[in-house]
Parts: C-alpha cells; sequence; structure tokens
C-alpha cells in the first residue's frame, strides 16, 4: 500500500521536479501535435487537396486551415466532459489513460488517407487535450503549494511552448522534407514516451471522492467563469489568427523561402516560452493587472505585425511580442478559472483550454475566410486585433464585477487558495 503523503512538503525538491518534468513533457507532445500543423499547412494542402491546389493554393491553405480547427474543436469538446466524468479518478490514473487516447488518434491522424478521414482523427486526438492540461495543472499547483499555483500551471504549459521552440521547427523540418505523415508518427512517439515517464515519476493523487457530475457542472452557473471563458476564447483568438497562416504569410509577405518558416516557428516558440514564465510569475503576484497589460502587450504586437510585415525585422520582433503576450495570458487566466470555480476545480482546469482552442478555431477560421475572400494574408491580423481588444473589455467587465461586489460585502467567488491534495509516492 502506497503510504500517503499529506501535501507537496514532504516530497523531495528532486521528485517534485521529476514530476513536474513528466507532466510537461506530456505538454511538449501536445504542442507538437497541435501546432505542428501551422508550419505544414501548405503541404497538407497539397497534399490532400490536390485538385484545389492546383487551381488556388490560397483557396488550398484557406481550406486546409479546417484541420487546426478540428483538432481545436475537439479540445472544446473533450475537456469538459472528460473532467467532470473524470473528476473522482485517481489523477495519475487518468493522465495515463489520456496519454494512451492522444498516441491512438495523433497515430489515426498520420494513417488517414482522406481530407475527411483527417478532419475525423484530428478532432478525436484532440479529445483529451484540455482534460491532460486540466488534471495535470491540479497535480502540478498541488505539488507545488498555495502561493505557487500560477508557476505550477506555467511548467506544465511550458511543455507547449517548448515544443514551439524546438519540437514544432524540427517536426516541421521533418515534415517538409519526409511527408506531413511521418512528422505526426513522431508526435505520437512522444505521447508513448510521456506515458512511460509519467507511470514512473509522478506521484500518485486520489481524485476527489466526493465529487460529481452535478458539482463539476455548478461551474457553468457563475458568471465569473463564463467571462474569464469568454476572456480567453474571444481575446485569445488574436493569436491564432496569425498564427495558423504564419507559413504563407512568411512566404507570401515578407518573401522569405519556405526553409524560413521553421526558424520563425523558433522564434515564436522562443517567445511563447518567455511569456508563459513571465505569465505564471505574475499571476501568482497581480493576476488582474498582469492580465490587462499582457492583452496591451498583444494590441502592440499585432498593430505593429500589420505595418511593418514586409520587412524581416518587423516580421520577427512582431511575432515575438505577439506570442509572448498571449503565451504569458495562459497562466493568467487558467489561474483566473480556478480562483473563480469554487469546488469545480477539475472541470474549470479543462475549460481553459476549452476556450483556447476555441480561440484556435475561430481565429482560424476567421482569419481563413478573410484570406478566401481575397483580403490577403494580412487580413488575420486585423481579425486579431478585433478579438483582442473584445478580450479586453471582457476582462475589464469582469474585474468590475468583482469591485462591485467587494463593495456591497457580497462573496466575489474568488478563492485565492486551497489545501493541497494529498499525494502518494509510488
Amino acid at each position: 500500500m502506497n503510504p500517503v503523503i499529506d501535501g507537496p512538503t514532504q516530497l523531495s525538491s528532486a521528485r517534485i521536479r521529476l514530476a513536474l518534468f513528466a507532466l510537461a513533457l506530456g505538454g511538449f507532445g501536445i504542442g507538437s501535435t497541435e501546432f505542428v500543423a501551422m508550419g505544414l499547412l501548405p503541404n497538407i494542402a497539397h497534399d490532400l487537396l490536390p485538385g484545389v491546389y492546383a487551381v488556388s493554393p490560397d483557396d488550398a491553405n484557406a481550406q486546409a486551415g479546417w484541420v487546426i480547427s478540428a483538432y481545436a474543436l475537439g479540445v472544446v469538446v473533450g475537456a469538459p466532459t472528460i473532467a467532470a466524468f473524470g473528476a473522482r479518478w485517481p489523477r495519475k490514473k487518468l493522465l495515463l489513460w489520456l496519454l494512451v487516447a492522444f498516441a491512438v488518434g495523433t497515430v489515426a491522424s498520420a494513417l488517414a488517407p482522406t481530407f475527411q478521414l483527417v478532419l475525423i482523427a484530428r478532432f478525436i486526438s484532440a479529445l483529451p487535450h484540455g482534460a491532460y492540461f486540466g488534471i495535470a495543472s491540479l497535480v502540478a499547483a498541488s505539488l507545488m503549494g498555495p502561493g505557487r499555483r500560477g508557476q505550477g500551471v506555467a511548467f506544465v504549459l511550458s511543455g507547449l511552448t517548448i515544443a514551439n521552440v524546438i519540437g514544432v521547427p524540427l517536426i516541421t523540418w521533418l515534415g517538409q522534407t519526409h511527408g506531413w505523415r511521418a512528422a505526426y508518427l513522431v508526435v505520437a512517439g512522444i505521447f508513448a514516451l510521456t506515458f512511460v515517464a509519467v507511470a514512473f515519476l509522478v506521484p500518485w493523487q486520489a481524485g476527489n471522492p466526493k465529487a460529481t457530475m452535478a458539482n463539476e457542472l455548478k461551474a457553468f452557473g457563475r458568471i465569473q467563469v463564463w467571462l474569464a471563458l469568454l476572456i480567453g476564447a474571444i481575446g485569445f483568438g488574436g493569436f491564432f489568427a496569425v498564427y495558423t497562416y504564419v507559413a504563407p504569410m512568411v512566404t507570401t509577405v515578407t518573401g522569405l523561402s519556405a526553409s524560413a518558416v521553421p526558424l520563425v516557428l523558433i522564434l515564436i516558440g522562443v517567445g511563447m516560452t518567455v511569456g508563459n514564465l513571465l505569465g505564471g510569475w505574475v499571476a501568482d503576484r497581480d493576476l488582474k493587472r498582469g492580465m490587462l497589460l499582457f492583452f496591451g502587450v498583444l494590441l502592440v504586437g499585432l498593430a505593429t505585425l500589420y505595418v511593418t510585415a514586409a520587412t524581416l525585422a518587423g516580421l520577427l520582433i512582431s511575432l515575438f511580442v505577439i506570442a509572448a503576450a498571449c503565451s504569458a495570458l495562459s497562466p493568467t487566466i487558467q489561474t483566473r478559472l480556478m480562483d473563480v470555480a469554487h469546488e469545480s476545480q477539475s472541470i474549470a482546469a479543462a475549460l481553459n483550454h476549452s476556450a483556447l482552442n476555441l480561440a484556435n478555431a475561430s481565429g482560424a477560421a476567421l482569419g481563413g475566410l478573410t484570406i478566401a475572400a481575397g483580403f490577403g494574408y494580412l487580413s488575420p491580423v486585423v481579425v486579431g486585433a478585433v478579438l483582442c481588444v473584445a478580450g479586453i473589455g471582457l476582462a475589464l467587465l469582469s474585474f468590475s464585477i468583482d469591485r462591485s461586489r467587494a463593495r456591497r460585502g457580497v462573496d466575489t467567488g474568488v478563492v485565492h487558495a486551497q489545501r493541497p491534495t494529498p499525494v502518494t509516492i509510488d
């Protein structure tokens, strides 16, 4: 029988770091499977939509963007559903089953012979995405303890951002040279490796034995939960409107060769990594001001990209700023959701990724519509700016409700610290 360890302080710092590393490795795999399509979009379009591509590469690229939207919609559906059903499961057990689903779904994506079947495979492979990040974030927050939850969440998300520095560029290069299907097979291998790491390195942590579907679904009855979700779903769309079409933007607007795309993706990944670490630190100190600051920086980055994308320096600087600002927003939104969700922690932690991937789907779709309408590859930047402004407005509304409730002596629904869930060492 495993000994119970009451709280993270009973674990050695080395054991905590290894557990966080294993959780972050899963984020690395998820970041690879989610974002590698951005750099390989022309390859996917050429292979799966040859007739459309022969007539109009722009139309084919815009249609191929639905591969990204299908994955994002899978996250939106899967995150709350799996999190609510699995809230009572031991968290390590749930994580392992989610990793199995990732590996199988990604292999199916690589082997599906038609565009329609690839869309279905990408939707199915995305179902575990939000639940994995949600449960992994809860485990990391528990290991780190009160006052460091944002840093724990950021550590898990760091796998996703590092994937954009190392994994996505390398796998994009592999996909360009050996076919996009080979890229997804490599990603499936990353999930298999993560399964082994989680099995050996993550301590056993019980689920919530008192959790019920009804209790988890109470989150949807709270206005602040909805506002936090909308902040992510709308405000974050600005990033994905740009990121989805970064490959054709690099080659068409800036005039670089296709070989430059992986290098640009590395720069975006570096920006995301820096922003994620900064966002986790800020979330533990001044979440509200930090969120507004990062939205403001995002808006400046989008405006700069629109004006300077034709130049190499303008493209690189703007994309770095946009990536850093958006990645910094992620842990602040994640922590905000955990703060306002009361006892519905599992579903709230997962819902953040539903929101962000709804942003992914809407950003990719809206950007594709403007490109297909003939407005060019800079038109998604305008879409992104509009979505960013809407996100700022929603954040201001949410914070004003907090202030109004505080003045009236009403519970704001914000819970800033919770007792860590007991963990056990295998």
